[in-house]
């Protein structure tokens, strides 16, 4: 096309300068003009006939790329919602078994440990009354903590939303969460029990074999076994219990029994007594995801059996390790401080400058009237 428009340009021009040679006779010179005319016109034609298969063949090529990008970029969306859910054949399987293989270091992403149940962000942990018609404030021993000490909000984990309790039990649940600073196991470094060693916000290692899976925890140095060959029951109480698997397809399912009922699920005072038993459900959903369901049995605490439900992410960076929170040591001065002949932690002091200004705690340590409790 663009060679046809140079060629009537080129003619026009040609015709044009002949024209100008032939002026000295009048007619002719009007016929020249006459033709020259006809023929620039003609050859504008050409280049307008030109330009416009131009713009056509360009739309029709733009149609066709539009269409075509179209299709693409379809055909990318359907093979990208026909890869969100992974066949069985994308999940990994353990060597020698037809078992998927959940080994690696996994970890909870949500602030279910402050609370199972959905809940409001809070000012801290340890709350006592404001002004009049006010809103809680912190209490003194987390003042100092500012936002650091604040409790972050969540749409819970609970199926149905609410924990099913009797109704003297959630009265000595309410009474937990308003001195949950001081009888929260994981304060003093207590093992954190089943299910909530498992959403607690440090990661955790699975090694698998066919007989056995081990589980070590970030928190406390915690650990367990879960069985999936025949093993006699301790028969006693630990704070991890005694966990026997089996697998339904794809679902590792494990039987929790023999714990101890001085463990917590959460930092809010939700609580279970001695008779408490947990089946665990761990499915693959993608090489990297895991979906966990752990649903409650203790008709001594609750009406009716329980679940919570959460994903948990395997941690993708390189070499990923449990680093161990070995805390024993860190919570000595809390748990034997009050032994001391001279107490070592007496006062803090901290100028917080004038969005604060100075802040000073007194510590006074005091015998226990509760050494029954852990």
């Amino acid at each position: 096309m663009a060679g046809l428009v140079a060629v009537a340009a080129g003619a026009a021009v040609r015709e044009t300068s002949s024209t100008q040679q032939t002026a000295g006779a009048a007619g002719t010179a009007q016929t020249a003009g006459a033709a020259g005319a006809a023929q620039t016109a003609g050859a504008a034609g050409a280049a307008q006939t030109a330009r416009a298969g131009a713009a056509g063949a360009a739309q029709t090529a733009g149609a066709a790329q539009t269409a075509g990008a179209a299709q693409t970029a379809g055909a990318a969306q359907t093979a990208g919602v026909a890869g969100a859910a992974q066949p069985a054949a994308a999940i990994p399987r353990l060597a020698g078994t037809t078992h998927p293989d959940l080994q690696g270091v996994w970890q909870a992403m949500r602030e279910v440990d402050y609370d199972l149940e959905g809940h409001a962000a809070e000012a801290a942990v340890a709350l006592q009354p404001g002004v009049p018609n006010g809103q809680p404030v912190p209490a003194a021993p987390v003042l100092a903590l500012g936002a650091l000490g604040g409790v972050p909000p969540s749409a819970g984990v609970v199926v149905g939303g609410a924990v099913p309790y009797r109704p003297e039990a959630l009265a000595q649940r309410d009474e937990n969460r308003a001195e949950a600073l001081a009888r929260d196991p994981l304060v003093k470094c207590l093992l954190p029990g089943v299910p909530r060693a498992t959403y607690l916000p440090f990661p955790f290692q699975i090694t698998q074999g066919p007989d056995k899976v081990l589980i070590a925890y970030g928190f406390s140095n915690a650990g367990r076994t879960i069985h999936l060959d025949e093993v006699d029951p301790p028969g006693v109480v630990s704070w991890m219990g005694h966990s026997v698997g089996r697998w339904e397809g794809d679902t590792l399912v494990v039987e929790v029994t023999e714990l101890m009922d001085q463990t917590w699920f959460d930092r809010s005072g939700n609580y279970h007594s001695g008779e408490l038993r947990v089946v665990e459900r761990y499915t693959p959903i993608t090489p990297y995801h895991l979906q966990y369901e752990a649903t409650i049995h203790d008709p001594a605490v609750f009406t009716e059996p329980w679940t919570l439900s959460l994903p948990l992410y395997r941690r993708m960076e390189e070499h990923p390790r449990v680093l161990e929170y070995r805390c024993v040591e860190m919570v000595e001065e809390l748990v034997y401080g009050h032994l001391r002949r001279e107490q070592l932690v007496r006062r803090w002091e901290g100028d917080y400058g004038r969005r604060g200004g100075t802040l000073v705690i007194d510590v006074t340590r005091l015998p226990t009237e509760r050494e029954a409790e852990p």
